[in-house]
């Protein structure tokens, strides 16, 4: 199973993860954050009956400020927004999968 060997937060502005086999990804704190993968921020089916994300306001201060990291079992991280927000799971393979989006749009820049 995948895991990470160490993960490490940059200031505030993106989260480097190192895995167990020698890959090195880094994903800015601002993609984490709006794209959480929690049922309110994605909108969620029940029963074949889709509730569409809540409308978003404005930015409350800490939004994209990491408090907290927590492993859920061994199998994923919850994090703890400066906001308090810490809805939704990050599953290791969805950060690795996110982290070679993000190695891969590096790739192109150059």
């Amino acid at each position: 199973m995948l895991s990470p060997q160490k993960i490490t937060k940059n200031e505030q502005e993106s989260l480097t993860i190192t895995w167990k086999d020698g890959r090195i990804h880094t994903i800015p704190l601002r993609f984490l954050r709006d794209e959480s993968p929690d049922a309110g921020n994605k909108g969620e089916t029940i029963l074949w009956t889709h509730y569409p994300a809540e409308p978003q306001g404005p930015d409350k201060p800490g939004k994209y400020e990491i408090k907290n990291i927590q492993v859920v079992g061994s199998y994923a991280i919850q994090i703890t927004w400066g906001d308090n927000y810490d809805h939704g799971i990050y599953p290791w393979d969805l950060l690795e999968k996110w982290g070679e989006f993000w190695e891969m749009k590096n790739e192109l820049k150059k």
